[in-house]
């Protein structure tokens, strides 16, 4: 039988994923990508919380909705900016992103 165990190792497993993605990606797009396995990670973790703690209440599916709410808006306002700054530099490497330095 799977228990909560299986599930929260999961989660730890996803999110350490996309923890070496972001840390290691020198693309934007990919360190986006590598954000979203993190943030699903935390619902594989809040759904399986709730699942085994509190089976009645749904307060860990409105979190991972909320959270599936932040990462869609978070991907919209960072490809919007990833797509703005290729326009003006043709290139989406993260060391080229040097707009704020002195």
């Amino acid at each position: 039988m799977i228990g909560l165990t299986h599930y929260l190792l999961l989660g730890t497993v996803v999110f350490c994923i996309g923890l070496f993605g972001v840390l290691s990606k020198r693309n934007a797009i990919a360190v986006l990508m590598s954000v979203e396995l993190m943030l699903n990670a935390v619902n594989i973790n809040f759904v399986a919380i709730n699942k085994f703690i509190t089976p009645n209440d749904v307060t860990g599916q409105l979190f991972s909705i909320f959270v599936i709410v932040v990462a869609a808006a978070e991907v919209a306002v960072g490809l919007a900016l990833i797509i703005s700054i290729y326009r003006h530099r043709k290139s989406v490497d993260l060391n080229d992103f040097n707009l704020l330095k002195w």
